[in-house]
């Protein structure tokens, strides 16, 4: 049974009864008439492969208050692009697709390039501002939601409470973050158990100061991937284009969003999805590369709020870190006794190890550069350098579109 304790500074939604997602549907049907609403999917092709993708399809069917659905392709060809179209035939919400490795869509990140304005390199961050971009530029939806398409348990009720704290006209929330459990025969989220929550909390000991540890904190599951927010927020909101993409949303939606408008809403009782690998041997993949871009964003974000930290400072969190994680193992340990969970305890142990090097590394690299790599500029400033970047976009998908369907025929 859910709690329905508000223990940050943060507004929680909580599930306090069972989901009634017929309800929620109703009202946001009537809702979306005022309050039009696009869904994001970042995808690659590999996931139209996988079980995930097939139930997320079938489900979104299903839904009927959505304005259109905009899905972010990457890594596919031709063939490839074709097949994942014929996933959303005869769709009730209209489907825009953009192909992010097609010859038009690389042309517009070479003049984004050209320009000055870097849209970074291939990942989840970039697809998911370009599918921003069309959003705004198509002009007939005042909120977005987001979420991944690797749910193996996906269920529409998860879209329907995502969106619905945004499009309520007597709510105030302009943004809104999902939570969840992951626990199969076993509790996973191990970047956000054993990484995230304790250096949040080892650097708010050292820098009491800084309202944005504070505001992170307050998240249930602060790298979840799913949101819903109000349109002029993907109009003036940077992001990173690498794996600190969840914690640089947040830090632009506290610059730029009243706390009083921002919530995180209990979206389902557990949530499966991909794991990746913890990559202890190569730094520059699975969670160990994940972890060290997140602690690079973190120290950014907090250099630009004026808290500052010397190599001195690094040094002490790396050694508050690892006593703060190895307490909330054995929080876990004890979580999972009484729920009769499996718990490696020796793999959680490596799990932090590995943690550890990542921050080292971090710091490293933060010292060495504090401003690292540029984050994506927002579209306001796109805008202000290329005037007709929309209709170049919009072009563009539309050309794909109409130029592979011409080749099928």
């Amino acid at each position: 049974m859910a709690d329905f304790y508000q223990t940050g500074i943060v507004t929680t939604l909580h599930r306090l009864k069972p989901n009634h997602v017929e309800r929620l549907e109703a009202d946001l049907e009537k809702f979306s008439r005022n309050r039009p609403i696009g869904l994001v999917l970042p995808a690659l092709y590999s996931e139209f492969e996988s079980m995930a993708m097939q139930r997320i399809v079938t489900e979104l069917k299903k839904v009927r208050y959505l304005q259109r659905i905009v899905l972010a392709l990457g890594r596919a060809n031709r063939d490839q692009y074709l097949r994942a179209r014929s996933f959303f035939a005869d769709f009730y919400t209209p489907v825009t697709m953009l192909w992010i490795d097609s010859e038009r869509i690389q042309a517009l990140f070479n003049l984004l390039n050209e320009r000055g304005l870097s849209a970074g390199g291939d990942g989840k961050g970039r697809s998911c501002w370009l599918s921003y971009g069309y959003l705004l530029a198509t002009r007939d939806c005042d909120v977005i939601a987001l979420h991944d398409c690797d749910i193996v348990n996906y269920e529409r009720q998860l879209l329907a409470r995502l969106c619905y704290p945004v499009v309520h006209p007597h709510l105030s929330f302009e943004f809104c973050k999902g939570f969840y459990a992951r626990v199969t025969d076993r509790m996973h989220g191990r970047v956000t158990r054993l990484f995230m929550t304790p250096l949040i909390r080892a650097m708010a000991d050292m820098a009491p100061q800084a309202t944005f540890l504070r505001f992170l904190d307050s998240f249930r599951y602060p790298l979840a991937g799913e949101f819903a927010m109000d349109i002029n927020l993907a109009r003036v909101n940077r992001i990173p284009a690498d794996w600190g993409l969840e914690v640089g949303v947040l830090a632009e939606v506290y610059r730029n969003c009243a706390l009083s408008r921002t919530c995180q809403v209990d979206l389902t009782d557990n949530y499966e999805h991909k794991h990746q690998p913890l990559s202890k041997e190569d730094a520059q993949k699975g969670l160990a590369r994940m972890t060290s871009d997140i602690a690079k964003s973190l120290y950014r974000t907090l250099a630009a709020e004026g808290v500052v930290f010397t190599a001195d400072h690094f040094r002490s969190l790396e050694v508050r870190y690892v006593r703060m994680a190895e307490d909330t193992i054995a929080r876990y340990y004890a979580d999972a006794m009484l729920n009769g969970l499996k718990f490696d305890r020796h793999a959680e142990e490596e799990a932090v190890t590995t943690f550890a090097e990542s921050l080292r590394r971090a710091a490293a690299d933060f010292l060495e550069d504090p401003r690292g790599l540029p984050l994506i500029p927002n579209w306001s400033r796109v805008l202000a350098a290329i005037p007709e970047f929309f209709d170049l976009l919009t072009d563009a998908v539309d050309r794909d579109s109409r130029q592979v369907a011409a080749r099928t025929a």
